[in-house]
């Protein structure tokens, strides 16, 4: 794998981390109940939870390991708080290695928002004692979600004509 320095810069404030326009904290019990059975929250963009944030709602509820401080995270604006998309990786690492998802809805992307969370966590990801690795796999068939890693400064790895896989790791 090609080694690089960490993505993009983040703090911490208690459990959230803090980029320059978002904060993105850990999910509570009561949010993931909301986004698989209601209501709604105020708090939420008016496109949110879409289907991935669902998918995610749904693993939480059944993999409770999911909530680790080095997990998943729901992804709200800096600027009023409304929530509007989720990230995670997977706990616990496989080898050292830390798997990274995201997703931003649809009213929100083209902003930089998904590069902006991405890098900030694979970077806190790095800090996780016995991970060296955090990467992720997209279909080439998705052109933002490729350049959404590029620009969060993860570095493509291997490529199969129809998956990429980037990563960075510690260094």
């Amino acid at each position: 794998m090609t080694s690089s320095s960490l993505p993009l810069p983040f703090s911490l404030s208690g459990d959230e981390l803090l980029t320059e326009r978002l904060v993105l904290r850990p999910w509570t019990a009561a949010e993931v109940s909301a986004v698989l059975d209601g209501p709604r929250s105020d708090g939420w963009a008016g496109d949110f939870p879409a289907e991935g944030d669902g998918v995610i709602a749904g693993f939480l509820r059944d993999s409770p390991e999911g909530l680790h401080p080095y997990g998943h995270r729901l992804v709200a604006e800096r600027d009023g708080g409304l929530v509007i998309g989720s990230i995670g990786l997977f706990w616990p690492p496989n080898d050292g290695v830390l798997e990274l998802g995201y997703g931003v809805v649809p009213s929100r992307q083209g902003r930089g928002y998904a590069s902006e969370a991405a890098g900030a966590l694979a970077g806190y990801g790095l800090t996780a004692p016995g991970v060296h690795t955090v990467r992720a796999q997209v279909e080439l068939a998705n052109p933002a979600s490729v350049r959404v890693l590029e620009k969060a400064g993860l570095r493509r790895v291997s490529d199969d004509g129809t998956l990429a896989e980037f990563a960075v790791t510690a260094d």
